[in-house]
């Protein structure tokens, strides 16, 4: 990973550019060409565009090259938008697929973004390059931002760790996880080195003066780390061998406090052996390299080749030095604050561990037995280790062994001492490295300061798939299921907050479980066990082997869902387990060994009593822990391991709380397994992980080149599905992965619902709530928040979709309209330029004929010189000042109100200013009176520090003391080490010297047996015999010094012990001091405190006292009181009892009142029940009588009618019943009320009573001590006789009140005991009935054991017979087979022919194995295609069930639809039912009208006829006047007569002339009313007519639109019929095809089966021939790999040398330059010697610049094939865009035509209508005026239509309003009827509960009366002996007054005597008795 930051700009490293992706081209391209990914074999997963679609196939163009393919449809996954290209988070991804999720990864490394969120995880990919995003610049950049307000970056994540620790106060972790090489243990530097930035306490502390600063400290722990812990390997130069948890500890304010590393699984076998091109852990080439000649020669170092632990020799790391990473490893050290002697220690421990792979075994001649030719080495190693060499080689060679009760000492094989010493090795390597994590813990621990909170940072191995995996690999791969299992819980819990927050409805689904199933398979400890489970068990069986754990994993597991038998032949796997990232073989060799870890006890022994201080802590808990069993013949990988015990890892620590402190002590004799060790730390960690708030940081590795630029997409998409990136996709995909703001939302696409929102303002909620309805959406597909709206996967892009589709069409028009307007536009000024030419042709003419015109010319020159001309620009130039004034005016008027304005605000200000500053004045005050308490307590607190102070003074001068006292004991023990490692040195001298002459025995004793042979040969000669003599005596001195050595070296062993032993006796004694000093402190501030709480507890005790004098003059007042209260309650009692009396006659009412409800209760429910069956039988009636004919339904709705009326009837009833329950229950509850009243009284009178009975008691005592006092007083004159009486008296007395009271407090005290009794008694009865279930369950638990125990035994037994059988067996056939061999030898020679025939029967067998295999693979992939066509198919099926429902919800609403529509037309006819009354009411009020019309009519013809005689009468009159006057002369004498008559004639003629007018006037009025009458009759009728005919017309279009709403809806009926019929039919079909699919699966896995079992039959023939097949089949694919690999290079190499020949050839150019350079350096350097260090580091410089140039040229072939795809991209778009131009100029000039021939047009028309004008205009006057006539009068109809059309609309609406009315009261109506069944059930239910309840209330109204009676009776007794006690008591008092003799009554029969002051007195029992009842009968009898 990058570290360092170079001159390039970060950003570009770290923020996408936008301008890109918002790419309108790409859009359009996207949307125009539907792209999708389909797989590819090169790229992952390739762009390409559907073109048609073949049934179950598709075929595609690829985007790249244009060649088209047949795909399969499941293999097709959507392609995102543009907008979503190099998103930062990719779970706002709208299509979240595999393809989507690499293209967005693939496009952000290629850009240099190597960081990318995905949900809660944060995706690393190595870019293998140095990246300038590592700065403190960028630090400070991230430092308290958010998140989501910068891009991903591991510094961003622990941002947003460390803030939410100190605001929310909860522990952090950081979990890194990934492959070997990805970038972990660089991600957790980076971490730490961002949080040593930013919490550093130096900044704001004083204490930074700390040695080795804490900071600092923790960035140098890791070199350290590295060292020790990482090694090369084949992915990874410095990966780490361990995975560790860094817990950093913070305090309340953010700094950092100290630390604390924790380790997991060190990969230990790294020390001992290597694969290829790798190295072991890095401390040995770094020792080896940077040691200096003195540490070499300390550490006994030899060369890299000398040494069998290092495999592979030196290999050399590219761009790093061993020597100079030793240097900063010892440098790291000395910050850590290491001593010299520890890290000498640990060096000497690190070069035992090379030493121990020295040690050389051989076997001896005739034995087995291993033995040690040459102990050079292991001299080396004692010597290093601190150990004896000879006890050693016999630890090694014949360890001891317990048998029984003695130890053996048993030899050891070759292969047994070889594995014990790489064992050692292993272990020691393991102690050292745990020791040292312990040692760098101590360094980073600061106790001073205590840590508020931590973040924790886990780096620790991803999830490893490898062809065969071993015990490691699952120990890891469980880790990691656990860890993905923690990220699905807590990604369950923050999408349920987030969905919670929202308010969204949604099952909750805890995504952690889908793991369960396969971590229970690992770790589960019974029913059924684990695989740990069943390793750890088969580790306690002697003879069990890697094999029968497996058979025994078979037979326990074999079931479970996530455990599988591996595909791979048996010899490769042994068993598979599906984990969540993919299934993985495991090989289950040494599983056994792995997970016992044994080790040699002897050596362990001697380690532990190692001279070497250091190693014998290492090793120290080791001997105390060991649990000895005998493991020799039994541990399978060997054939006789040097092991006599196993001793776990725990017992590994092996280091006492000295070293390492408690945390690495473990349970002394355990043993303890490396699984269950390593489960037990890693529930640790999950506990711990759980606590905290995880945060995912997942790292990737892009190639295994380690090539920067490049990435290989299967190797990532692996990776995804191991660090469950997309495990995490799938969880999303199940909720609502994509969330929009509501604003976002509606701003991005109102375009597709551009009516849905009204204008003005709306909520974003209520707007996106308009928009989906009328996007009418699946409401499956989304869910509305509270602040934002979730979606599906998928349903975004489907939305883009659309919305590019609008926007183009919009595009488009918008384009037309445009070109339209442009077109009309050139058109019109075309047109006006024709006018304007024509005109200038008139104008031109006109003056050409007027300018010779004399008038003409006066006219030009008069008309300037006119006023008339000018007066109009005068007034322009008026209205133009007028306008400029009023609008100065309207600016003035605008300033003035704004000034106004602006001086309100400013006096309002001014007081809210006012009122603060009277407020602050306040606050001033207070603040004051604050300070100057604050002050004060200052002052208390200061006088307090100076005590504290003065405290901490003394005790740092004790402390100095003991110190140097420490120190005296420091240098007395230094002495003491010093005289001993003087000693240690000459014993070791002894012992070389001792070694030497062991040497020469040996040559020695050579010499004898040489000198022997010479002796037998040559026996006759006597000097020889003499040299023999010679010979003998030299060996005997030699023995006899050999002897004298040994003593000498037992003799300093002796001392040497006795040293320790005085050190170890010193450094307790020391101890113990130490201890004792601490107990003295402590005992004496213990004093200190003691003697400060006594002194206040005098004080309060003088206290007490005074207030018990005032106390005790109080209560001799209250004495008095109680005296009077005494006999005040005496009468109160009595009322009581008088109330109880009279309640209890009020309680058998109660109960002859409660006994008649019942009797009442009962015939309601008799006459409820028969209701409630007359109402099933008319439910069953309806039910039977359903039909749909209109009749049935009349009925129906009158027995509705009467179902309600008698419900209504019921629930009245009920309601009575009810009524009349809850009457009774409140009589019963005054009642009960009533009688805890009376309860609650007498108890409050007896406990009055008691109080009175102490308080009387209490005052007695009193009196008695006054008695007493007064009595002393006396007893001063008095002689002693009567001092005794006086206190005989007062004895009595007490013992009778005692005697009272006792009695009493014991009836009490028993009854509270008997009460406790009986429940001890039935919990002791609980306890014993539990016992006694454990005890059976606990027996028939051991029965089962046993049962168990005996079938194993029986199992083994039967084994151990067939064991016999076939060993007998194979004897047998021993036998058999050398008879056949002595045949076989003979029939050779004549087999040699047959040899050719078995030859070509081998090549036919080939050729069948061969084709078999293909068959095997075909099979397999048509299973597989099989399995993906199962899952196709299930898929589609789910599609189609939803579908289904869907189709069922649309037909139940065309029903629904279908019932409104029929109550529509039952509508419609009553609405034209009542419009034909209304008509045939309106022709009644027409014939009304007439009968009056023809009524006045005749009264008019009788009025005329009327008139007519008056005017005849008149007539007569008249002629009878002329007739008087002319017969005046006649009668004269009547004239007077006559005038009289004529007078009134007149005036009866002028009343009828009255009469007439008003009867004209009458008339007239008449006609008028009768032609208005008429007028409107017409109207009305025409009106009627209309009315009639639009409402038939309406009712007809109504019926017409019903009928075809009709045939739509049965349309759709048979439609979905249809589609019903058909999905029922597909459904068949489906499962059908399943049938035959799963029939299909099973011939195939018949055909498996049987293949396979050919395959075995053929593997018995074939295992000779095979190996050679295998090498065939190997070399040819080489080849093929060889041949592709070379195709893709040669066709990757041709495109980069056409792409980057110019870059290439300048990179040449610098190349060149750089040669040159070289030559000319390594010139100089052969001239000059002297130069050569500066020119070697020069070389080194330009070798450096090369590697940057070459770096820069791959960058720069990268960035080229970016450019030419992009230049691909553009030409495709140039190509597009020429086409459209190309159409666009053709369309332009076809429109250029167009416009041509319409100008032609034009004119034509022109000319025509000139001439048509003339002749035109005569003729339209006329026609204008009838015209407008006519449209006057449609106007007139047309707003007449639009009344009728309105009052149509609101008759309309009417109906529909009264349709949902009625559509509700139906459904209300069916609601009721719901709820009235609910209610009857409720109310039966009810009744039933009512009933129980009364049968209670009952019984606890007994249970009350019984306690009552109780209570009475005890109350009878109590009031009795407390009369008789008051009595006693007054009667005392009496006498105490008068100073008389006193007599005390004894309850007990008999007489008793006293004797009082001389005088006697006698009182039988009797006479009480008598006196007694006398009082009695004086008061009132009590009740029983």
């Amino acid at each position: 990973m990058a570290q360092r930051s170079g001159q390039e700009d970060p950003e570009r490293y770290l923020f996408v550019d936008r301008a890109v992706i918002y790419n309108p081209a790409t859009q359009a391209d996207w949307t125009a060409k539907k792209l999708v990914w389909i797989p590819s074999e090169r790229h992952g997963f390739e762009a390409a565009s559907i073109k048609e679609e073949k049934g179950d196939e598709v075929l595609v163009e690829l985007a790249e090259n244009g060649k088209k393919a047949l795909v399969n449809k499941d293999d097709i996954q959507k392609m995102n938008p543009p907008k979503f290209s190099k998103v930062e988070d990719m779970a706002e991804l709208t299509c979240l697929n595999e393809a989507s999720v690499l293209h967005n990864l693939k496009d952000r490394y290629y850009s240099g973004l190597i960081y990318t969120y995905s949900g809660l995880f944060c995706v690393v990919i190595n870019p293998y390059k140095n990246l300038p995003i590592y700065s403190e610049n960028i630090i400070e950049m991230y430092r308290g931002k958010k998140r989501h307000e910068m891009p991903p970056h591991i510094y961003a994540i622990s941002e947003s760790a460390y803030r939410c620790m100190l605001q929310d106060r909860e522990d952090q972790s950081i979990l890194c996880t990934g492959e070997s090489g990805a970038g972990k243990t660089e991600n957790t530097k980076k971490v730490i080195q961002y949080l040593a930035h930013v919490a550093s306490s130096h900044k704001g502390r004083k204490d930074h003066n700390i040695p080795g600063e804490l900071e600092r400290q923790l960035l140098q722990a890791n070199p350290i780390l590295e060292s020790f812990g990482n090694a090369k390997t084949v992915k990874n130069d410095n990966s780490s061998r361990f995975g560790k948890f860094i817990r950093i500890n913070f305090d309340v304010t953010g700094y950092i406090v100290g630390a604390n590393i924790e380790t997991y699984l060190l990969e230990k076998s790294r020390a001992v052996r290597q694969a290829k091109d790798e190295r072991t852990f890095h401390i040995f080439y770094q020792l080896l390299a940077g040691a200096g000649e003195h540490l070499k020669s300390d550490l006994l170092l030899e060369g890299f080749n000398n040494y069998r632990f290092l495999s592979n020799g030196y290999i050399p790391i590219p761009g790093q030095q061993d020597k100079d990473n030793f240097q900063e490893t010892m440098e790291a050290m000395h910050i850590m604050g290491f001593s010299h002697d520890e890290i000498l220690s640990m060096l000497k421990v690190v070069s035992s561990v090379l030493q121990f792979g020295n040690i050389s075994f051989k076997k001896e001649r005739n034995t087995d037995q291993a033995s040690m030719p040459e102990n050079t080495v292991a001299q080396k190693l004692c010597h290093l280790l601190g150990m004896n060499v000879m006890e050693f080689t016999r630890a090694i060679l014949t360890p001891r062994i317990k048998v029984g009760r003695d130890y053996v000492q048993k030899a050891q094989t070759k292969e047994q001492a070889d594995f014990a010493v790489e064992a050692l090795a292993k272990a020691t390597y393991e102690r050292l490295f745990r020791w040292l994590v312990h040692r760098i813990n101590k360094a980073l621990d600061r106790t001073k300061r205590q840590g508020a909170s931590f973040i924790g940072i886990l780096d620790i191995a991803g999830f490893e798939i490898f062809e065969l995996n071993s015990f490691e690999q699952l120990c890891i791969n469980y880790t990691n299921e656990k860890l993905q299992q923690l990220f699905n819980h807590t990604m369950f819990i923050l999408e349920q907050e987030e969905y919670q927050r929202e308010g969204i409805e949604w099952n909750f689904i805890d995504f952690g479980l889908d793991l369960q199933p396969c971590i229970d398979l690992i770790e589960r400890p019974a029913n059924p066990p684990g695989v740990l489970a069943l390793l750890d068990e088969e580790c306690w069986f002697p003879k069990a082997t890697d094999k029968t754990f497996v058979e025994k994993l078979v037979q326990e597991q074999g079931t479970h869902s996530k455990f599988q038998k591996p595909r791979q032949l048996k010899d490769k796997a042994d068993f598979c387990i599906i984990h969540y990232a993919g299934k993985v073989d495991y090989k289950a060799d040494e599983w056994l060994m792995k997970n016992m870890d044994p080790l040699n006890d002897n050596v362990a022994t001697l380690l532990h009593q190692s001279s070497d201080k250091f190693v014998a802590e290492l090793w120290k808990d080791e001997i105390q822990n060991i649990q000895r069993a005998c493991f020799y013949d039994n541990i399978t990988g060997l054939h006789d391991p040097p092991v006599d015990r196993i001793v776990g890892l725990d017992q590994v620590t092996g280091i006492t709380e000295t070293a390492f402190g408690s945390a690495y002590k473990t349970k002394k004799g355990m043993f303890r397994t490396v699984g269950q060790l390593y489960k037990e730390s890693l529930t640790k960690l999950m506990a711990t992980l759980r606590n905290t708030n995880p945060n995912f940081v997942r790292c990737i590795i892009p190639n295994h080149e380690k090539r920067a630029g490049k990435l290989d997409p299967h190797l990532v998409l692996d990776q995804l599905r191991c660090n469950g990136v997309l495990e995490g996709i799938r969880i999303c995909r199940q909720g609502f992965p994509n969330r929009i703001v509501f604003q976002e939302f509606r701003q991005r696409y109102e375009i597709l619902t551009p009516n849905a929102i009204p204008k003005g303002f709306m909520d974003g909620k209520q707007a996106c709530e308009r928009m989906i309805r009328a996007l009418e959406l699946d409401p499956n597909l989304y869910r509305i928040g509270q602040s934002k709206i979730f979606f599906r996967a998928g349903v975004l892009a489907h939305l883009e979709e659309e919305r590019d589709l609008k926007i183009t069409d919009i595009i488009i028009f918008f384009q037309a309209v445009c070109r339209g307007y442009l077109a009309r536009k050139a058109f019109a000024k075309k047109q006006q330029q024709l006018s304007a030419l024509k005109i200038l042709q008139r104008n031109c003419a006109a003056y050409l004929k007027l300018r010779h015109w004399q008038w003409w010319r006066v006219f030009t020159k008069v008309k300037p010189l006119l006023q008339v001309t000018r007066q109009e620009e005068e007034l322009q130039a008026k209205d133009e000042e007028l306008m400029k004034v009023k609008e100065k005016q309207t600016k003035v008027e605008a300033e003035l109100e704004e000034m106004e304005r602006k001086h309100q605000q400013l006096l309002e200000e001014k007081n809210i200013l006012a009122e603060q500053l009277q407020a602050e004045t306040e606050l001033f005050a207070e603040a004051e009176e604050m300070r100057a308490r604050l002050a004060a307590k200052k002052q208390e607190l200061e006088e307090i520090l100076h005590d504290l102070e003065s405290r901490v003074e003394e005790e740092e001068e004790r402390n100095q003391i003991l110190q140097n006292e420490k120190k005296k004991m420091q240098g007395h023990i230094q002495d003491l080490e010093e005289q001993l490692d003087e000693e240690e040195g000459a014993r070791q001298k002894l012992q070389l010297e001792k070694v030497t002459a062991e040497a020469k025995i040996k040559k020695m004793e050579e010499e004898i047996l040489l000198l022997e042979d010479q002796n037998s040969k040559f026996l006759k000669v006597r000097p020889l015999c003499m040299e023999k003599k010679l010979m003998e005596d030299r060996i005997a001195e030699c023995t006899s010094q050999l002897a004298e050595e040994e003593e000498k070296a037992k003799n300093l062993a002796k001392l040497k012990n006795k040293q320790e032993m005085m050190i170890t006796d010193l450094e307790e004694r020391l101890k113990k001091e130490e201890k004792t000093r601490q107990e003295l402190e402590k005992a004496k501030r213990k004093l200190d405190g003691e003697t400060t709480d006594l002194q206040d507890q005098i004080a309060e005790l003088q206290a007490q006292i005074e207030e018990l004098k005032i106390q005790l003059t109080k209560k001799e007042e209250e004495l008095q009181a109680a005296l009077a209260r005494g006999d005040e309650e005496a009468v109160q009692k009595n009322n009581a009892l008088k109330v109880i009396r009279e309640l209890q006659a009020q309680i058998a009412e109660l109960q002859e009142d409660l006994e008649s409800e019942k009797a009442s209760r009962n015939k309601a429910e008799k006459q409820k029940r028969d209701l409630s069956e007359e109402l099933e039988a008319l439910k069953t009636e309806l039910e039977d009588t359903l039909d749909t004919t209109a009749a049935q339904q009349e009925l129906r709705t009158k027995r509705e009618q009467e179902v309600a009326e008698l419900k209504k009837a019921i629930e009245e009833e009920t309601k009575n019943h009810e009524a009349q329950i809850q009457e009774i229950r409140q009589r019963h509850a005054t009642a009960l009320e009533e009688l805890s009243e009376q309860l609650e009284q007498a108890k409050r009178f007896k406990a009055n009573l008691e109080k009175n009975k102490q308080g009387l008691e209490s005052d007695n005592k009193e009196l008695a001590c006054e008695v007493k006092v007064l009595q002393q007083v006396k007893a001063e004159s008095e002689h002693k006789r009567k001092k005794l009486d006086a206190q005989v008296q007062e004895l009595t007395a007490k013992n009778e009140l005692d005697n009272v009271s006792s009695l009493l407090e014991e009836a009490e005290k028993k009854g509270i005991k008997f009460a406790k009794d009986a429940a001890s008694l039935e919990s002791q009865l609980q306890d014993t009935q539990e016992l006694l279930q454990e005890e059976t369950r606990q027996k028939l638990n051991l029965s089962s054991r046993i049962r168990q125990l005996e079938e194993e035994k029986n199992n083994l037994q039967e084994q151990q017979e067939e064991e016999e059988e076939a060993r007998k067996n194979l004897e047998k056939q021993m036998l058999a087979l050398q008879s056949q061999l002595a045949d076989a030898k003979k029939k050779v020679d004549d087999d040699l022919g047959t040899i050719e025939g078995l030859e070509e029967n081998k090549k036919k067998l080939l050729k069948d194995m061969e084709s078999l295999s293909q068959r095997l693979e075909e099979k397999a992939m048509a299973y597989d295609k099989l399995e993906k066509t199962k899952n196709r198919l299930q898929q589609e099926l789910d599609d189609l069930m939803v579908d289904l429902d869907h189709q069922r919800q649309i037909v139940s609403n065309l029903e629904k639809k279908q019932k409104k529509f029929d109550q529509m037309l039952a509508e419609e006819k009553n609405i034209s039912a009542r419009y034909a009354e209304e008509r045939d009411r309106a022709e009644a009020e027409a014939r009304e009208k007439e009968t009056k019309a023809l009524s006045l009519a005749r009264a008019l013809e009788e009025a005329l006829e009327a008139k007519e005689e008056f005017e005849r009468q008149n007539k007569q009159l008249r002629a009878d006047m002329e007739d008087l006057m002319s017969s005046k002369d006649d009668v004269g004498k009547n004239v007077h007569e006559l005038e009289k008559s004529k007078r009134a004639l007149e005036q009866q003629v002028e009343e009828m002339r009255t009469q007439l007018e008003e009867l004209e006037d009458e008339l007239q009025a008449t006609e008028d009313a009768k032609l208005r009458l008429e007028v409107n009759m017409q109207a009305m009728k025409a009106q009627f007519e209309r009315d009639l005919q639009a409402r038939d017309e309406q009712n007809e279009e109504k019926k017409r639109m019903l009928v075809k709403q009709v045939r739509e809806l049965e349309a759709e009926l048979e439609d979905e019929r249809k589609q019903r019929a058909l999905a029922v039919a597909a459904k068949k079909k489906m499962e059908m095809d399943l049938k035959d699919l799963e029939g299909q699966i099973e011939t195939a896995n018949k055909a498996r089966d049987e293949a396979i079992k050919q395959l075995r039959k053929l593997q018995a023939q074939m295992k000779d021939y095979q190996r050679e097949l295998e090498e065939a089949r190997a070399s040819r694919d080489e080849i093929f790999t060889q041949s592709k690999e070379s195709e893709k290079k040669l066709k990757g190499l041709e495109a980069e040398i056409l792409q980057l020949q110019e870059e290439f050839a300048a990179s040449e150019r610098a190349r060149r330059h750089a040669e040159q350079e070289r030559d000319e350096l390594a010139d100089e350097i052969a001239n000059s010697a002297s130069g050569k260090s500066a020119l070697l580091d020069e070389k080194r410089r330009l070798e450096a610049r090369i590697a940057q140039l070459e770096e820069e040229l791959e960058e720069e072939q990268s960035n080229m094939e970016l450019l030419n795809e992009r230049f691909r991209k553009t030409t495709l778009q140039v190509d597009t865009l020429n086409s459209e131009l190309a159409g666009e100029r053709s369309a332009a000039q076809k429109s250029e035509n167009a416009r041509q021939q319409l100008e032609r047009q034009n004119k034509e028309l022109k000319a025509k209508l000139q001439e048509l004008e003339g002749s035109v205009k005569s003729k339209f006057k006329a026609t204008i005026s009838t015209l407008e006539a006519k449209i006057v009068q449609l106007e007139e109809q047309l707003e007449q239509e639009a009344k009728e059309r309105a009052a149509a609309n609101k008759l309309v609406r009417r109906t529909e309003k009264k349709l949902k009315e009625v559509f509700m009261q139906v459904e209300d109506e069916r609601r009721h009827a719901d709820q009235y069944k609910e209610q009857m059930e409720k109310a039966n239910a009810r009744m039933k509960q009512l009933k129980r309840q009364l049968e209670e209330a009952e019984e606890e109204a007994t249970r009350a009366n019984a306690s009552r009676r109780k209570l009475q009776r005890e109350l009878d007794d109590a009031t009795e002996a407390n009369e008789g006690l008051s009595r006693e008591v007054s009667t005392l008092k009496n006498r105490l007054r008068r100073g008389g003799p006193i007599t005390f009554s004894s309850s007990r029969s008999g007489r008793r005597q006293l004797h009082i002051e001389g005088a006697s007195l006698e009182l039988s029992d009797d006479d009480a008795e008598s006196k007694g009842s006398d009082v009695n009968e004086a008061q009132p009898a009590p009740a029983e």
